[in-house]
């Protein structure tokens, strides 16, 4: 077996974990990322498209928001369609000037690769069998496996962003950790397509027929996603009928803007809402999808990461340039206040434009109420807008 030490050894390849050692790294804190997938998988993956405001603006302090800022789409707001009627709801005007940035994850996970590589910062793909050790002592280690043989990697503090299906979460002992989840009984069906998107601005849209969204990853890429059943299948969505259905799904001013095209990725993603706290066990913190998952109704998933990453970074940081753990001590409860608030707004988004058949006449009369409400009160779409782009870290 071949030994080796840094300070901080990562599980996980993903933006979370790829962030986290850049911020370290330009703090002159040594890490190793260790990814189980290559790193043409990784880039491969189609996720979120949506960045608040603190997301877009950390990326910028660490150096990889060039990119960004000259291919991202600034978005001043958003629509929400219903009963054939369209609320704009102006996030820039309702706000103070904050906005979200329309770039997608797998470019900033490009970006950060980039940035890493050009570092020199050890990025090890393909590594197996990935096995937090000795997280209650002072001396934690991860065992792994690549081509080369078996290895250990000693370290002083393990950071787990390794996804929800992870080993990082796993390796708690059930007693040490509680779990909250609520699972929703429909899916998202997404369609990448290579066209001019429906309109420049994002359309959230409830119907009798289920949820759509219209959204966009740039000016020639389309991403466009229905509410379907949680056990459907990709493969009864050929791009005929799904352009029919969301079609009927969208009011008839923006449906006839839809520009038809063969799908380039079609994915099912099933939606829930899960917390397990603390985030802190031992030597080791979780962080982004490893601790918490959101629907991706509100585009929290991968801020919320970041802003994990955030306070995960500046707590490593105290601890090694002042010796003050203050900050590794509170991460967990600091970086849970924020999740919960997350889990809440997107939780309450997700109840709000979906279609729930089994909730009854009573449900989709409240679901009616909300939207009248949210029409007519300045104070619910600001609350809706601040949400929206981002609650301060």
């Amino acid at each position: 077996m071949t030994t080796t030490r840094t300070r901080i050894a990562i599980v996980g390849g993903g933006p979370a974990g790829l962030l986290l050692a850049l911020i370290l790294h330009r703090a002159g804190i040594e890490s190793v990322v260790l990814e189980r997938k290559s790193r043409e998988y990784v880039l491969s993956r189609i996720r979120a498209g949506v960045l608040e405001q603190g997301t877009a603006d950390l990326l910028r302090t660490v150096g990889v928001g060039g990119r960004m800022d000259r291919e991202g789409l600034v978005h001043d707001g958003f629509d929400i369609a219903w009963r054939g009627e369209t609320l704009h709801l102006d996030v820039r005007g309702l706000t103070g000037g904050r906005t979200v940035m329309v770039y997608g994850q797998t470019e900033v996970t490009h970006d950060l690769y980039d940035a890493l590589e050009e570092a020199g910062v050890p990025v090890v793909h393909e590594a197996e069998d990935v096995t937090p050790q000795d997280i209650t002592g002072n001396a934690p280690f991860v065992t792994y496996r690549t081509a080369a043989g078996e290895q250990r990697l000693e370290c002083d503090y393990i950071a787990g962003c390794d996804g929800f299906h992870g080993i990082c979460r796993q390796t708690i002992p059930s007693a040490s950790i509680e779990t909250f989840e609520r699972v929703y009984p429909f899916a998202w069906l997404g369609v990448l397509t290579r066209t001019p998107p429906i309109q420049d601005e994002l359309i959230y849209a409830n119907h009798s027929r289920g949820f759509a969204l219209c959204s966009l990853r740039n000016p020639q890429l389309s991403r466009y996603y229905i509410q379907c059943d949680a056990n459907d299948d990709v493969a009864n969505w050929p791009d005929a009928r799904f352009f029919d259905e969301l079609q009927a799904r969208l009011p008839p001013a923006v449906a006839g803007n839809l520009v038809r095209g063969a799908s380039i990725e079609k994915s099912l993603a099933p939606l829930r809402s899960f917390v397990a706290e603390p985030m802190r066990y031992g030597r080791m913190f979780l962080a982004g999808d490893a601790a918490h998952i959101v629907p991706p109704t509100g585009a929290k998933g991968l801020n919320l990461a970041v802003s994990d990453i955030h306070y995960l970074s500046q707590a490593l940081i105290a601890h090694y340039q002042d010796k003050d753990d203050g900050l590794l001590d509170t991460y967990s409860e600091t970086a849970l206040a924020r999740v919960w608030k997350a889990e809440r707004f997107s939780w309450w988004f997700t109840s709000m434009i979906h279609r729930f058949e089994e909730h009854g006449a009573f449900s989709q009369r409240i679901q009616e109420a909300e939207f009248d409400y949210l029409t007519d009160s300045v104070a619910a779409q600001t609350s809706l807008a601040e949400n929206y782009v981002g609650l301060p870290y």
